[in-house]
């Protein structure tokens, strides 16, 4: 039986290929009707035949490929809508239709039609306006900054040169409303009035006003549509709740993935009370901790009231650690936090008040900025390869080790390079008699200097900044060396303390890091220049 050569596979057929001409094209979407005679209202509107050009060049910067649609060109308050260039495999096509003639004898039957179809370029590119237009508003036309702007736009010299600035006004202007049976139905399409009663209408919901509010560059930075097709928010639920004054029941929509604010309680120095309990949000969630975790951080603020993060890290191990870091809950169920002041971001106990116990002196945090600290992570890889090495093993238990002890500072040996260090961590002998001694304490707490007196606490912080910054230099300073540095700079302590004398506002300054204004900074360096000039010159003499 011989097969049928209609039935056999469309792949057996000879197929015929044409080449594509080398010509390419570029196309604009242009979201309105164009003509041949509005061709080049079209090519203005969206910035001209040069801006046209230099988005479409393949080395345009990503500034350069930006195109602006302006409905409204003529106005300079009018916000256009972007455009983007982007990448397009279409094919140009140009149609010809051409038409017969009808028969004489056959008077109804329709034009007989012949179409012709033919590539005749590549487009590669092509730009396209798919965001949302901004809101638009545009000004009074008769304002004089409504005329001075169209001037300037039009580069006006006369009326540039003739414009005044008119006396203002503290009453803003209302045009009378007009009378009920001028009103209009407010579900009436307002393009199906006419221009007499939109101006009516407009004129009677929004009365115009001398405020004379101009329209910023921009409204709304939304160009892209939600897709929520009009579907509630999933996190979003009824309820039903009573009203306080009435009584009565009514229903509400609320959110149940709303932020629940689990931070710590926090304080200002200036504050007269200490939170004596956690937040009711924190506090509400005291069920879903590791409840032998929570008990451990409050055995140990029981042992010491303040604490910084590191140090309270410290004690605990590396896994530990990370779910107290991970956590929301575990600290601020058991600490509060100064946000300036000599305690500032240091964890306190709660009822524990450092400002009325002078022993607290020893929980007061001292930091030093470290500009040329580097921030380096181990990559993915590298951790991988730790895990599986003995050798590395080792090392990382040497690690431990030293992390454990991050936050002591003994003055011989360095344990990281950011210096944020508690006075009862500071282990130094000359730092440690220092701040243990008697008589550099003051009678009331200082919102800068804490229970220290001001020089006293200049001296420990010149002392704890020269020995760190030298052991990053890679050599322990001597004691020598230090009061040596105390001998030389005691001119520049008394300068530096003299011009504390206005309190610093919170917020504007780190109490807790001693900062100066910059001006009183620079004085500062500049009578510390002249004096050590000053002694070279004598030494010379």
């Amino acid at each position: 039986m011989d097969s049928d050569p209609s039935s056999e596979p469309p792949s057996s057929q000879p197929q015929f290929g044409r080449p594509l001409p080398q010509v390419s094209f570029y196309s604009i979407e242009y979201p309105g009707y164009v003509t041949p005679s509005s061709v080049p209202i079209a090519v203005r509107n969206v910035g001209g035949q040069a801006k046209i050009d230099r988005a479409f060049k393949r080395t345009a910067q990503k500034s350069d490929a930006l195109l602006e649609l302006s409905l409204h060109p003529e106005s300079p308050f009018a916000h256009p809508i972007p455009g983007d260039v982007i990448g397009a495999n279409n094919l140009l096509l140009k149609v010809v239709k051409r038409k017969r003639k009808r028969p004489a004898d056959s008077s109804d039957a329709p034009p007989i039609g012949e179409y012709t179809a033919e590539v005749v370029g590549v487009m590669s590119r092509t730009a396209r306006f798919r965001s949302m237009i901004d809101y638009q508003y545009f000004p009074n036309p008769d304002d004089s900054i409504s005329k001075l702007r169209m001037a300037m736009n039009n580069m006006d010299v006369d009326s540039l040169s003739s414009y005044t600035i008119p006396a203002e006004s503290s009453k803003a202007s209302q045009s009378p409303r007009t009378s009920p049976e001028n009103d209009i139905d407010m579900n009436l399409d307002p393009q199906l009035l006419s221009a007499s009663q939109l101006a009516k209408a407009r004129a009677s919901i929004h009365p115009e006003s001398a405020l004379r509010l101009f329209p910023p560059p921009l409204f709304s930075r939304q160009t892209i549509p939600q897709g929520y097709n009009f579907k509630a928010n999933t996190a979003s639920m009824e309820t039903t709740v009573v009203d306080e004054e009435t009584g009565q029941e009514r229903k509400r929509m609320i959110n149940r993935m709303r932020w629940k604010g689990y931070g710590p309680a926090c304080i200002m120095f200036s504050d007269n009370h200490v939170p004596d309990r956690p937040p009711q949000a924190v506090e509400q969630g005291r069920s879903e901790v590791n409840e032998n975790i929570l008990k451990k951080i409050e055995a140990l603020f029981q042992e010491r009231p303040v604490w910084t993060r590191m140090s309270l890290f410290n004690q605990f191990s590396a896994g530990e650690a990370r779910d107290i870091l991970n956590s929301k809950l575990l600290l601020p169920l058991c600490c509060y936090v100064f946000q300036d002041g000599p305690w500032r971001d240091t964890l306190v106990r709660f009822s524990y008040d450092p400002r009325k116990d002078p022993s607290s002196r020893f929980f007061q945090r001292l930091y030093f900025r470290n500009a040329n600290h580097p921030i380096s992570r181990p990559s993915v890889t590298t951790r991988r390869h730790d895990r599986v090495s003995s050798i590395d093993h080792l090392r990382g238990l040497e690690k431990e080790t030293e992390r454990r002890n991050s936050h002591v500072f003994d003055g011989q040996t360095l344990t990281k390079e950011t210096a944020a260090f508690q006075l009862c961590d500071i282990t130094d002998p000359m730092l440690k008699e220092m701040i243990e001694d008697p008589d550099a304490l003051r009678e009331a707490c200082d919102e800068r200097d804490g229970w220290y007196t001001s020089h006293a606490f200049e001296q420990i912080k010149t002392v704890l900044r020269h020995k760190f910054f030298s052991l990053l230099e890679g050599y322990p300073p001597t004691d020598d060396e230090c009061r040596a540095l105390l001998v030389s700079s005691e001119g520049s302590l008394k300068t530096s303390i003299t011009q504390r004398s206005t309190k610093l506002r919170a917020g504007k300054h780190n109490m807790a890091k001693g900062a100066l204004r910059p001006e009183d900074a620079a004085a500062m360096r500049l009578r510390a220049t002249l004096d050590r000039s000053m002694k070279s010159f004598q030494s010379q003499r």
